[in-house]
C-alpha cells in the first residue's frame, strides 16, 4: 500500500487520535507524520489480526505518547480552534463566535481528562470504534476501557453543563 493511501483513508483519524493526546495542532501533526513513516515502514509486519485501522491508530497512540513524554510541559492553547466547513462558508458572527467558545470549553474539559481517557473518548465518539477496538487499539483490558469512558463521560457532561 503507499504511503498516499495510508493518508487518504486514515489521516484524519490518526490526527484526531494524535490531537487529543499531545493537544498541540503542530506537534500532533508531526505525531501524525512519524505515524505515518512507522506503519508504512512496517506495512509488512501487520499481521491481520486486526483491521488495518486499529494497527496504524496503535502505532499514532504510542507515537504522540512518546511524543507527550519527550515534550513535559502542556502546550495547548484551547482558544485557537481550527475553522470548519461552517465557519468557512459564512455563518454569522454570533454563531461563529458561540461555536468557537463552545469548542474552546470542549476543549478545556477534555484537558481535565488523563490523555488515556481523552484517546477513548475520542476513539469511542468521533471515531466510533466499538469498545473492543479501542481495547485493541490502547492496549487496555476490555473492562478498563467501560470504566474509563463511562467516568470520562460522566466528568465531561459535569464540565459542560453550561452547554446544555
Amino acid at each position: 500500500m503507499p504511503i498516499e493511501a495510508l493518508v487518504a483513508e486514515f489521516g484524519p483519524a490518526m490526527y484526531r487520535v494524535a490531537q487529543s493526546i499531545v493537544g498541540d495542532r503542530t506537534l500532533a501533526e508531526d505525531v501524525v507524520q512519524e505515524s505515518l513513516l512507522r506503519a508504512w515502514q512496517h506495512l509488512a509486519d501487520f499481521r491481520g489480526d486486526a483491521p488495518l485501522k486499529n494497527w496504524v491508530l496503535r502505532i499514532t497512540h504510542n507515537c504522540a505518547v512518546s511524543a507527550v513524554r519527550r515534550r513535559r510541559e502542556d502546550v495547548r492553547d484551547p482558544t485557537v480552534m481550527a475553522e470548519t466547513e461552517e465557519q468557512v462558508g459564512g455563518a454569522d458572527t454570533e454563531r461563529t463566535v458561540t461555536g468557537r467558545a463552545a469548542m474552546a470549553g470542549l476543549w478545556r474539559a477534555l484537558d481535565t481528562l488523563d490523555a488515556t481517557s481523552r484517546s477513548i473518548v475520542v476513539l469511542r465518539e468521533i471515531e466510533r470504534m466499538s469498545y473492543e477496538e479501542i481495547s485493541e487499539v490502547l492496549g487496555l483490558p476490555l473492562p478498563t476501557v467501560k470504566t474509563r469512558l463511562f467516568r470520562a463521560r460522566r466528568t465531561l457532561s459535569e464540565r459542560l453543563k453550561e452547554w446544555r
